[in-house]
């Protein structure tokens, strides 16, 4: 069994998977890890799978569509006790991870980036989703009080049987709140550190739909505010957890 799955959420990406993968191959390299890279694709009529596979990527299919669901079929067909997720456009830097594996070592569950921290490249995101995202993390740690302030990051590296056990389930981009929240919620262990975001390559518009995802991300919250303890899976985990 690998110590580390990279998971690469897919739809379309051909003209940035290559450099993803290829990004993520020297990190293994020259971070001296023992890993495997998977592709969960969402149903690409393109060239992704091709691609993913002729640069030694293992591709599992995810027949229900959005980020949500691709995201959890990689977690679920993944081999390491580790799981890396993050996006396939190029956007999210594979490469210096040495900050997210100490915090691993150290006992942490789940570690997120956070890019405000670490810097976001001009142009990399539309002045919208800067303050959204951090009206939307503000907004989330009224209720639960987490020590992630970016909540839509989407590097992050966490245990893999651990996320398995706490049922995830939300299909779009709320997904990537419902991690954090139900995480919360049963005591995982979590912190975030500073990354870089830099512009996507892909040349095309991002899957991300401002509007409508943002209020889903904001219908979540409020719905796991009010029902979070039919989101314990063990029922005598504590509501409140200090991390």
């Amino acid at each position: 069994m690998p110590q580390f799955t990279f998971i690469l959420p897919c739809l379309n990406e051909e003209n940035t998977i290559e450099y993803c993968i290829n990004e993520i191959k020297k990190s293994i390299e020259d971070n001296h890890l023992d890993a495997e890279i998977l592709v969960s694709d969402n149903g690409s009529t393109d060239k992704s799978r091709e691609i993913a596979e002729s640069l030694g990527a293992r591709v599992c299919i995810c027949e229900e569509k959005g980020y949500g669901n691709a995201l959890i079929n990689g977690t679920k067909n993944a081999n390491g006790k580790y799981c890396v997720m993050g996006d396939c456009d190029g956007s999210y830097d594979f490469y210096n991870i040495k900050q997210f594996i100490e915090k691993l070592d150290e006992g942490y569950e789940m570690v997120v980036g956070n890019r405000y921290k670490g810097g976001i490249e001009k142009n990399a995101m539309p002045i919208s989703h800067y303050f959204g995202v951090k009206f939307l993390s503000g907004y989330a740690n009224l209720f639960f009080q987490t020590p992630i302030k970016d909540f839509h990051c989407g590097l992050r590296f966490y245990d893999t049987e651990k996320i398995k056990n706490i049922k995830l389930s939300c299909p779009g981009m709320e997904y990537a709140s419902e991690m954090i929240i139900k995480a919360k919620i049963n005591g995982i262990k979590m912190c975030e550190v500073a990354t870089i975001l830099r512009k996507d390559k892909r040349g095309h518009g991002a899957h991300l739909k401002t509007i409508r995802d943002g209020f889903r991300h904001l219908f979540f919250i409020t719905h796991a505010f009010i029902f979070q303890r039919s989101y314990i899976v063990n029922k005598t985990s504590k509501t409140k957890v200090n991390n």
